[in-house]
Parts: structure tokens; sequence; C-alpha cells
């Protein structure tokens, strides 16, 4: 199966590429099959839907399979990952075999097809992914992004190329609920500061213990936060945090999640790095920018042309619960059918950074933060 794939995408994708630009698809999922197989530019076709600005050349006509054609071009790029078995090319017998595996090939397409399994979102995906690196995306290059054009995106957007300070954070949260209230929940946090100051290395454990906030799986450690902030963190942590000594412990103070103590382990001082240093950060943000923009012109392109008909009343009506609260607000740029990753692919994941050792926290003194 690991060569019906690349055919099933090519042949699906020239039948999506036929419909994107404006041609009339054939009724039967047979036509449709032929004129994603490709007729030549210039040669006759016994396909309705075959186009010369839509379709690549397939060369001759070596085989029909249910009006799916086999073209000479299609041939010889298999047969040429072929190995001869004697000679420098291959005998009769092994010509055979190669076509009679691309005729099993368009087959089993059809049979796909018959199942309707273009219809399938995963598909539907490679397919509108593989529409927008052929058409959209083919003539973007690095090379056509000079240095001075660079070299001003850098200087007008200097801070998004610098890594900023950042302190990290463990934290213990005590909250206000309807049978423990605001005064009591102050009296539980002062008690377990207690706790911490008498024996501050017991840090991750106390919270392990009795932090009522997400990170308490972690002994409380947040992790490094810019004053940015970070996304369910409280902006009165992070701006106590920056305001500390590194190895202090809080005094408790108050959020709008409830009480607080919290320590700094660790501060990163502000790094800002050079534009020959950051070049290829540059070249990346360009490039998206730029990506981005003929995405959206190419959308908005197909959606002039097209027929499109919501029913308000019922999306409404749905109810719908996410699963994964990290989903992004520009999903049909990132997670959706398509949308730019940059012509180069998504960027390698980073490993994972190597922790601190821990140091030692020294017991806080009278009127500690």
């Amino acid at each position: 199966m690991r060569s019906l794939f690349p055919t099933l995408g090519a042949l699906l994708l020239g039948g999506l590429l036929t419909a994107c630009n404006g041609s009339t698809a054939g009724s039967t999922a047979g036509s449709t099959a032929g004129s994603a197989g490709g007729v030549a530019s210039g040669k006759a076709s016994s396909t309705p839907a075959a186009t010369d600005n839509a379709q690549a050349d397939i060369g001759d006509v070596l085989a029909t399979v249910d009006g799916i054609q086999i073209g000479t071009k299609e041939f010889e790029e298999a047969a040429a990952r072929k190995t001869p078995a004697s000679g420098d090319s291959l005998s009769d017998a092994e010509k055979k075999e190669v076509l009679d595996h691309l005729v099993e090939e368009k087959l089993l397409y059809k049979a796909a097809l018959d199942k309707r399994l273009d219809q399938d979102p995963k598909v539907q995906k490679v397919m509108v992914n593989t529409l927008l690196r052929q058409v959209v995306y083919a003539n973007v290059r690095n090379s056509d992004f000079s240095d001075e054009e660079l070299q001003a995106y850098y200087e007008a957007n200097k801070d998004d190329f610098v890594v900023p300070a950042k302190v990290q954070i463990k934290r213990i949260l005590i909250k206000i609920k309807v049978d423990r209230p605001d005064a009591e929940a102050k009296a539980e946090a002062e008690r377990i500061r207690a706790e911490v100051v008498k024996n501050p290395d017991s840090f991750k454990d106390i919270a392990s213990k009795y932090s009522e906030d997400p990170f308490r799986r972690r002994g409380g450690d947040v992790g490094f936060v810019s004053k940015d902030g970070k996304p369910g963190l409280d902006s009165a942590v992070v701006d106590k945090a920056f305001s500390m000594t590194v190895g202090d412990v809080s005094k408790v103070f108050k959020s709008e999640n409830g009480y607080n103590i919290i320590t700094v382990p660790n501060k990163r001082e502000r790094v800002e790095r050079t534009f020959q240093q950051m070049k290829g950060s540059v070249l990346r943000k360009v490039k998206n920018e730029k990506l981005k923009t003929m995405y959206e012109d190419y959308v908005a392109q197909l959606k002039t042309g097209a027929k499109i008909d919501i029913d308000n009343a019922k999306l409404a009506s749905l109810k719908v619960t996410p699963t994964n609260r990290r989903l992004s607000s520009g999903l049909s740029m990132r997670g959706g059918l398509g949308g730019p990753k940059g012509a180069d692919g998504p960027p390698p994941k980073k490993p994972a950074p190597k922790k601190p050792p821990t140091k030692k926290l020294p017991a806080a003194k009278d009127g500690g933060q």
C-alpha cells in the first residue's frame, strides 16, 4: 500500500485542481478518475473534464482502466525506479510487470472512489495541502527575499527576535471556596508558608501536597515565564515573581484565583541578537507572512466564484465542547484543511531544555517579599 497512497493523492488532487480551475467535473466516479489521471495537454481526450490548464501531459496512452488513462510519462517514471534483472534496460516481461502494477493501482483508485474515500477528511487534507504547495506556494523561494528586505524587517520588528527576560516560578495556590471563605483560605496559606519558611528545601513536597493549581503535580513548578505571562497564570503572580530576588519566598498574597506563595529559583536575563545571528529566523517569518497573504488571496478568489450556503440557525443550535483547549483561533491557517506552514515545511522540533540543577532555597528573612 506504500505505492498506492501517492497515486491516490495525485489522482484525487487532479480532480480537485480541475474543480478549482472552473472545469466541469465528470458525473461519475469513472469520469472523475479519468480527469484526475491527467490527459495530455494538446492531445485528444476521452474525458470531458480534461482541460489544458488543469492537466499535465501524460504522453501517449498505454492503457485505459475503466476510463482512467495510463500514459507513457507515468509508466516511464515508475519503470525508472525498477532495476533490470540483467543488462541496462528492462526486458519486455519487466515492462509488463510495471504496467500491470499501474493497472492495479488504477483499479484500487477506482475502488476507493466507489467507496467515496475522497470524502474522508484526512484524504481531503492531504489533497488541499498538496494543492497549496503546487498551485499557491510553488514559486516562493528563499532567493526571492533580498538581504535589504530582511534587514528592514528585522529593524522594524527587533522585539520579535529578542530572548526576553524570564523567571522560574514555583507556586502554591490556596483557593477560596464556598466551604472555605476568604479568611480561612488566607489562614491556610499562612500556615503552609510557615512550613515552607521552616524548611525551604521542602517547597516541592509541600506544593505537591497542598497546592490547588494545575502545577501541583510538578511540585508547583510553573517553569520559566516572561513578563508577558503564561496562559492560565494570574498576572499578579508574574509581577510578584519579577520583583523578587532569587531564592526568596514571598509573603502570602492574593490573586484572582486565591492566595499564593511563590519562590523564584532562577532568573534569565534578556538577550539581544544581531541581524546576522537571526537572519534565518527573519527569513522564515518574512516568507511565512508572504505565504499567509498568498493563501488568503487564493481562498478569497475561490470564494468569489463559489456558491456557499450556510445554515446559521443550525450552526447556532450545535453545542460543541472542545476536546483540545490549546486549539488555536487560527485553525484555518494551522490545524484545518491547508494553511501555510512555510515552503520548507513545519520547523523542526527543538529538544527539550535540560532542567537546571535545583538550588537550595534559603529561609525567608523577616519582612520577606
